[in-house]
């Protein structure tokens, strides 16, 4: 085991600063006495940390106010609030074909956002790099602010990330995603830019804003196109000795399912197959073009019986990929998310029947409410979390004086 790391007074402000910053992230104005009460910190520590960040620019001191403009005696109590203006955070979601950027302040807001489609082909590195620094771009100029305030960037890719930020590129299909993205923003904006799985950052999303909020033990599974998982245990992200705990390969190997294809292909597929047929369905309604898993989705609402057997092998399929996680894993929840996950309630009742055919521990199953903003959503809480652990290591960019 590592040796313990000495709490020397220079770690104990560290982590009395991002204490503070973190219950202030949610709360309004403060007193001293709600911070000590938050973070369990003494009360000369809370003052000393709480001056600290206003002279810094994290925290602004407000004007003291007799409540509610009657008399009080003594002294009013100081009250403090999130500078929420110090600067912001970038959230990234870097896919295959497609990179999105979001823009949050210091509270997990989000002030602006860019999503653009992306033809991979053969492009290089520097290509990749440069196009997602343009999506960056262009989602602050939404926010109307400029590189210069961002603080943090997290970025998420489909590929297991270890414990140095550095990615696995141990198959073809990871390798696309190993581009030196962190060091070049570094040289190029000054941005410090973490790297994180996308399905590990959609499991920090859910649980922060979605379906498993507050629950200790889960498993977000991405959805789409393709099957990953992310796994919280105890409250803490499992990332493995290389990262690829929740890699979901060894599908291939489970009966019923063989491959790690997602509801969102699968459904496009399987329609195509149909529509290959001579069977009347109502989804030759929706053509020219492909057929789409929303669309199967709303014909199955309407009764269509193609689209209900449909609807019926994704039920089967999923049930089993639940049932070796729960099996594997043991977890009170398993979130379904991703771009389907909005059309995918359907599917709850039927995965939950079949559970207890595929494992003697079922989970309880749900569906992230965040649809494709997942990884971004994560992929903030990832970006604040680095900014409070190290708010004192970080210069602003016009710290604010207090009110």
């Amino acid at each position: 085991m590592p040796e313990p790391v000495p709490a020397t007074p220079q770690l104990l402000r560290r982590v009395s600063a991002g204490a503070v910053l973190e219950f202030m992230r949610t709360a309004a104005a403060v007193t001293v006495t709600d911070v000590m009460a938050a973070t369990g910190l003494t009360r000369a520590t809370t003052i000393a940390v709480c001056e600290d960040l206003v002279r810094r620019g994290w925290l602004l001191e407000l004007e003291n106010q007799r409540e509610f403009g009657g008399y009080q005696k003594g002294r009013p109590a100081r009250r403090f609030e999130l500078n929420g203006q110090a600067g912001v955070v970038l959230g990234m979601d870097i896919g295959y074909s497609k990179v999105t950027v979001v823009v949050s302040d210091l509270r997990g807001r989000t002030l602006g956002r860019s999503s653009q489609p992306f033809q991979a082909g053969d492009v290089g590195s520097k290509e990749r790099i440069a196009y997602i620094d343009g999506v960056a771009m262009a989602a602050l100029r939404s926010a109307e602010t400029g590189s210069e305030q961002v603080l943090a960037v997290c970025a998420g890719v489909a590929a297991p990330v270890d414990r140095h930020g550095d990615v696995v590129a141990t198959q073809k299909f990871w390798g696309l995603f190993d581009l030196g993205l962190a060091p070049a923003l570094k040289e190029t904006r000054g941005w410090t830019v973490l790297l994180e799985n996308d399905a590990n950052l959609a499991a920090l999303g859910d649980r922060w804003q979605g379906a498993a909020a507050g629950v200790d033990d889960v498993v977000v599974i991405l959805a789409s196109e393709r099957l990953g998982s992310g796994i919280v245990e105890g409250g803490r992200l499992v990332h493995g000795s290389r990262g690829s705990a929740g890699e979901l390969a060894y599908l291939d190997l489970v009966e019923g399912v063989g491959d790690t294809y997602g509801i969102a292909h699968l459904a496009r597929t399987w329609a195509a197959e149909a529509l290959a047929t001579d069977r009347p369905t109502a989804l030759r309604d929706f053509r020219p073009g492909r057929v789409e898993a929303e669309q199967v989705f709303a014909a199955a609402a309407r009764g269509d019986s193609v689209a209900l057997g449909i609807l019926d092998r994704l039920a089967d399929r999923m049930a089993r990929v639940v049932g070796t996680v729960a099996t594997l894993l043991n977890p009170e929840l398993v979130v379904i998310g991703g771009g389907v996950a909005d059309s995918a309630d359907v599917l709850l009742a039927p995965i939950s029947e079949r559970l207890k055919e595929f494992t003697a521990t079922p989970a309880r199953v749900a569906v992230s409410p965040l649809g494709d903003s997942i990884v971004t959503v994560g992929a903030v809480r990832c970006a604040l979390d680095y900014v409070e652990k190290n708010s004192l290591d970080l210069e602003l960019a016009a710290p604010a004086a207090p009110a």
